[in-house]
């Protein structure tokens, strides 16, 4: 067939294809145009799950009456003064207007700022109509009817109409969180109102609150850091508060919302070793940097990006976060106290209850629980319990001795010496032991219930990660080296990271064109499959430019010998060793939840049990 330039219409709906997916492309595009002009009000209403019906209003700046016949153009935009290499709005293309004009009936009413009058323009298969005068006291109205009306064979792949409405609703959800002093309004037949209401003072977790519940504010960190001139600031759920997939985690850079591999990956190496496989962090990030940094432009609609120093961004992720973490100290989700409360009450669909959490000190990395940290793990060893002569003691003792509840009351405190116990402590002082497995303690306005099992085995860990991590680990030199094939790439990028293999016990050299050697592998880890331990590795290099699998896989072996070094369920303990136990959870960070991501204790407030009493 011979080479032929293909028509206008066809331009744009090829266009169309690359920007309008379905109706919540169309949203998200006007609504980007909308807070780019200055808007502090967006409104937005839909019908047919946007298929029949796309209006947004803003009060925004407003386009002048001679530049909208150029709005409406292909490749005209005003966001480009400073070239590719310097985005600094969240449109950009030039494309969004026309584009849907070329596959819906597209209206555009506008008024600039201080004009006397506003004007009118249509777009419907591509051929934008005359100028004319219309009635509107400021801003911009968009309307788009009957998407895809130009191109049907689309329609067949979108989905029900109560499905595309949950799409747009996500939309607007993700881009309200990065901008809460706008007030959004969505609207339409096709839905139920929902509003998000501009928070005075710009402040983001208000926001994120009338966005993901207030539940979310009560188990969220704050995190605030910064890099290199890369700043991270947000909110990340304390691991015990988690979800069964990850769409509750929102990622911005300069406000523009992002799904990218690397910052997921980024986020799941933050919380590695303190969730479990199957659950999902929730939190909110938002990344500001220069935007030479950062190439917006890989996606046409703008929702990957590419970093100049990906490795900077992610170890800015991974670090602040984990600092977060022992920085917040012991903290328990306020889910799984009110599912407790829920079950002493016996509903089955109870009253929800959320007590405030509780927020301890002095956890600052290279203070008291460092100090704490690093005395445990000189001196404890994963396989002896708290207190062996107890334990002896305890094993001694004739059958008809043993209460035969296996409840063990601990040695009650005098009047005076019970407030300064439960002040001193946040997890405060030991009461009780009950079916040989958890430990209840008194604090200055509640009760706390730990699992002994889970809470030392936590410990455990901790002090054998710190004298694992803490100095290059013991390496087992093979008697003869393991040669792996691999692709040029991927040898490179091994090469690049054999020093920090190599403080991991991974020997790993250049073997001629496309091989690489290993010559020796972690001795903790015992017989290993080197072909698979390195294609592995160099899989993750390529898609998160990490060296994890190795540390990933060390701290796992680190996690079973702590569970099987750990007090074991079902054995007794005295009031001393369980108090001990307790102040070593204080003074050890992340020890809220064990190895495989359960909480290790629960805390319940006085004020909500009096109320379960009806004492309130």
């Amino acid at each position: 067939m011979p080479i032929q330039q293909l028509s206008d219409a066809l331009i744009d709906q090829i266009a169309a294809g690359e920007v309008v997916e379905r109706p919540a492309s169309v949203v998200k595009e006007l609504v980007e145009n909308a807070l780019d002009a200055g808007a502090r009000r967006i409104e937005i209403a839909t019908a047919g799950g946007g298929k029949n019906l796309i209006r947004v209003s803003d009060d925004g700046c407003g386009i002048p009456a001679g530049e909208m016949p150029l709005a409406v153009r292909r490749h005209c935009t005003s966001k480009l003064s400073g070239g590719l290499d310097a985005i600094a709005t969240l449109g950009f293309r030039g494309e969004a207007l026309p584009s849907i004009g070329s596959v819906g009936r597209l209206s555009l009413k506008s008024r600039a700022a201080g004009a006397a009058e506003a004007y009118e323009i249509a777009v419907e298969a591509g051929r934008p109509s005359e100028l004319r005068p219309t009635a509107l006291s400021r801003g911009t109205i968009i309307e788009v009817r009957d998407l895809f009306h130009a191109v049907p064979a689309r329609l067949k792949f979108l989905k029900s109409d109560r499905a595309e409405s949950g799409a747009i609703t996500e939309i607007v959800r993700r881009i309200a969180i990065a901008f809460p002093g706008v007030r959004f309004e969505l609207s339409g037949p096709d839905r139920s109102t929902a509003v998000f209401e501009a928070v005075p003072g710009d402040a983001p977790l208000p926001r994120i609150a009338d966005v993901l519940t207030a539940e979310f504010a009560d188990n969220a960190i704050p995190v605030d850091a910064i890099r290199e001139d890369v700043r991270l600031r947000g909110f990340a759920g304390i691991p015990t508060y988690n979800r069964g997939n990850g769409q509750q985690q929102f990622f911005y850079i300069n406000g523009r919302p992002v799904r990218d591999k690397m910052l997921h990956s980024a986020l799941r190496g933050a919380y590695a070793d303190v969730l479990a496989r199957d659950r999902h962090p929730v939190a909110v990030l938002l990344l500001d940097l220069d935007p030479a940094l950062v190439d917006v432009n890989v996606h046409p609609a703008k929702a990957d990006v590419r970093f100049r120093d990906p490795g900077l961004v992610r170890g800015l992720i991974v670090g602040s976060l984990r600092q977060a973490f022992n920085e917040a100290g012991l903290r328990s989700a306020t889910t799984n106290a009110a599912g407790l409360m829920a079950r002493f009450r016996g509903s089955a669909d109870p009253e929800p209850v959320t007590p405030a959490p509780r927020r301890f000190d002095g956890f600052a990395p290279g203070g008291f629980a460092a100090q704490r940290q690093a005395a445990y793990a000189a001196e404890a060893s994963p396989y002896r319990p708290l207190d062996e002569r107890a334990e002896a003691a305890t094993l001694d003792r004739r059958p008809h001795e043993l209460e035969p509840n296996s409840f063990e009351p601990a040695t009650a405190p005098t009047r005076d010496e019970r407030p300064a116990a439960a002040a001193n402590h946040p997890l405060g002082a030991a009461k009780a032991q009950f079916h040989r497995n958890f430990i209840v303690s008194e604090t200055e306005d509640g009760i706390v219930i730990v699992d002994q099992h889970a809470a030392h085995e936590r410990l455990v860990y901790e002090a054998l990660k710190t004298a694992l991590h803490g100095r290059p680990l013991a390496a087992q030199l093979l008697l003869i080296p393991e040669i792996v094939d691999l692709p040029e790439d991927d040898v490179d990028r091994l090469a690049e990271q054999a020093e920090t293999f190599a403080r991991l016990g991974l020997a790993i050299e250049r073997f001629g064109p496309g091989a690489v050697a290993v010559r020796e592998t972690p001795a903790i880890l015992g017989t290993v499959d080197c072909q698979k331990l390195v294609r592995d590795l160099a899989d993750e290099l390529a898609e998160a430019g990490t060296t994890d699998g190795v540390r990933g896989r060390i701290d796992h072996v680190a996690a079973t010998i702590a569970c099987h070094g750990s007090v074991r369920a079902g054995r007794l303990m005295k009031p001393e060793e369980m108090n001990a136990l307790l102040r070593d959870m204080e003074a050890t960070p992340g020890s809220g939840q064990c190895n495989h991501g359960r909480p290790t204790f629960i805390e319940l407030k006085l004020a909500d049990i009096e109320k379960m009493f009806g004492r309130r």
